[in-house]
């Protein structure tokens, strides 16, 4: 398994994706065995038992989240959490690899029966999709070490790299708007269509600041060798949820999975394993986002 990360510096810059020369820091575990929770798996609307297969969008370039590995399959914790989810109800995942905004809209239509890719839960996204949530991240800053000191209170006029369509380029957008209406230059935001192509723009020194989410943030730093560095805590927490198309019957089947999941410790098995336990959380709920 080979992750995207960011040691070969150069190789991302010519290619815009991913290295795939280093293995993510991880515990070395193999992925837990899941048993099917009988009672969850009933839940599952006829169609998709049928099928015996859920289809899932993905953006496969947020590791440790979810990315590429050498053969073309994705990988990455919410990849192993997703393939659990499956294999409580008793079926298989069909990962597609898409571009980030055009999940949402696939799973609304009923292209994609879920959308599992680091997907925030907040009340604009709820009027489109349900969500059944299962972490707690936050926004980060990092920056290239030559870089001043970000002050996030202070942001006009800074040039900022982020992942388009995601919380943080709305974060930003927000905070561009509020310079210019205050008389203040506005915010440059970089925007690229993976988490990759934002990393690299500050490894290599394009780009001075970044902002993603706080696990994304955290893992591009400690595979930077230096080239980026943490600026500033986490904020604005809020859940990642997995994106259900709204009043789905599907819902409380995803719901009841991972539930089981976190009962059984298999949730926080796959976590740790990533070292991403610090966003664990108790319970599986609906639409808890604001």
């Amino acid at each position: 398994m080979v992750p995207a990360a960011i040691g070969a510096i150069a190789a991302m810059l010519l290619t815009g994706c991913v290295n795939n020369e280093t293995t993510p820091e991880t515990d070395g575990s193999a992925a837990p065995e899941v048993a099917v929770d009988e009672a969850a798996a009933a839940l599952l609307p006829e169609n998709i038992k049928s099928a015996g297969v859920l289809t899932i969008g993905v953006d496969a370039s947020y590791a440790p989240n979810e990315f590429e590995a050498d053969d073309g399959s994705v990988t990455g914790w919410e990849v192993e959490l997703g393939d659990a989810v499956a294999a409580k109800l008793g079926v298989k995942t069909d990962w597609k690899k898409l571009l980030f905004d055009a999940i949402l809209p696939q799973v609304a239509g009923g292209t994609l029966d879920l959308g599992f890719s680091s997907f925030t839960d907040n009340a604009e996204r709820q009027q489109q999709v349900d969500f059944v949530d299962y972490y707690e991240a936050g926004l980060q800053f990092a920056k290239s070490p030559d870089a001043e000191a970000i002050d996030p209170e202070n942001l006009c006029g800074l040039s900022i790299a982020v992942q388009a369509t995601t919380t943080s380029d709305q974060y930003l957008t927000d905070k561009s708007t509020e310079c210019t209406n205050g008389g203040q230059s506005a915010i440059e935001i970089v925007k690229s269509d993976g988490q990759d192509e934002a990393t690299s723009n500050v490894a290599l020194g394009k780009v001075p600041y970044m902002l993603g989410d706080s696990p994304i943030t955290q893992y591009a730093v400690a595979q930077s060798d230096g080239k980026i560095e943490l600026a500033g805590d986490l904020f604005d927490s809020a859940p990642y949820g997995i994106v259900i198309a709204k009043d789905s019957a599907l819902v409380p089947a995803i719901q009841a999975a991972v539930q089981s999941l976190i009962d059984d410790g298999t949730y926080t098995a796959i976590l740790e394993k990533w070292g991403v336990e610090a966003g664990a959380v108790t319970s599986a709920e609906i639409n808890l986002g604001s």
